[in-house]
């Protein structure tokens, strides 16, 4: 007997939140032996570049532009109406509308248009995910499914004893993530410090606009050489370089992926209250801000830093969350939940090796 194979469509050529679990998926799927075709624009071509490196097949949608890519993905559904098709965004939600078996995944909260082109594009659609509890809190009949990380060593660091405290952020440089907000509260964070403080940025304006560069870089003018650009780098770099990670978003967070990130690492971190991000370091998480809010991010901050020398106990519960929850192997339990709960509905293997029944 053949192996079963599930397509995945992907929402974005370029590669962000969401096209990380994309990859994600697609592993956790070939751990459980089904075979997984990502489909993908040919630009831009980072989703299809990264697919191919790590073995995946796929399908290159000649394409350039939103509308073409809909177009292509539309074309290549009605050629292959019975491949069970995991939809991973809102593009292919609404591309292949009522077209064969159909996971809708959904990766952020659909406001304006897009939340009409949700509602059409969900139907037909054997089961609809959203990311988190508070997602899903926002757009009835969805199931959960949480985000999760690859595997990332537990690597805390002790305290740096002297030289500067580098407090750093990892993501896109806008103004939805805050990072303006981050700005005005390390202004107070350095004047209050009776130790060098400097801020560490790692990321850029990915997705963002020319007026989020100016608010942002007028919010950094007060920190003129107290600010480290890195510009992209790996997280386990970013997380090795800093002794506190900040993540102050402003909108609402669907999820929280940097935040997995750094519990997994073992990296110190504050969060915002923004959305999901409370959801996903836990209940008893003591590090969180009232987003939009420079003044409380400023004392989280300086309770943070204080708190360093005696954090063990908080970074280890942070650890045994990710275990628990956004762990690869996690991450693989829920997907084979997820496909042996369908049933006939969605044709493909469970984890043991059987079709759904």
């Amino acid at each position: 007997m053949s192996t079963p194979r599930i397509a995945i469509a992907t929402n974005n050529g370029d590669i962000g939140g969401g096209e990380v679990m994309l990859l994600n998926i697609a592993a956790a799927l070939r751990s459980m032996h089904i075979d997984v075709t990502v489909l993908a624009p040919t630009t831009p071509g980072e989703v299809l570049e990264e697919a191919r490196s790590r073995g995946f097949d796929v399908v290159s949608l000649k394409a350039s532009n939103r509308p073409g890519y809909v177009a292509a993905l539309a074309t290549w559904r009605v050629r292959n109406r019975a491949v069970p098709l995991w939809c991973n965004g809102l593009v292919p939600t609404v591309a292949t509308t009522g077209m064969g078996p159909r996971i809708a995944h959904l990766h952020i909260f659909p406001t304006g248009l897009n939340a009409l082109a949700a509602r059409i594009g969900r139907l037909g659609a054997t089961t609809v995910l959203v990311p988190s509890r508070f997602m899903a809190s926002r757009i009835p009949d969805t199931r959960v499914l949480e985000n999760w990380t690859e595997g990332i060593t537990f690597q805390p660091r002790e305290p740096r004893p002297d030289g500067p405290l580098r407090v750093g952020f990892l993501g896109r440089l806008t103004k939805d993530k805050g990072v303006h907000v981050l700005a005005r509260a390390m202004v107070e964070v350095i004047a209050r410090s009776e130790r060098e403080v400097r801020l560490v940025l790692a990321g850029e304006n990915r997705f963002g606009d020319s007026a989020d560069d100016r608010e942002i870089q007028g919010a950094l003018e007060p920190l003129a050489g107290s600010v480290d650009h890195l510009g992209w780098v790996r997280r386990e770099e970013f997380f090795d370089q800093v002794d506190l990670a900040v993540f102050p978003s402003v909108w609402e967070e669907p999820f929280g992926l940097v935040a997995a990130e750094a519990m997994a690492r073992g990296a110190p971190f504050v969060i915002s209250d923004a959305g999901a991000l409370p959801e996903v370091a836990g209940e008893h998480f003591p590090w969180v801000a009232r987003r939009g809010n420079a003044a409380d991010l400023t004392d989280i901050i300086r309770e943070a830093l204080a708190s360093l020398s005696t954090s063990g106990r908080t970074l280890e519960n942070s650890r045994a969350r990710w275990e628990t929850c956004y762990s690869p192997r996690a991450g693989s339990r829920r997907v084979a939940e997820l496909l042996g709960s369908m049933g006939g509905r969605f044709d493909v293997p469970t984890a043991g090796g059987g079709r759904n029944a």
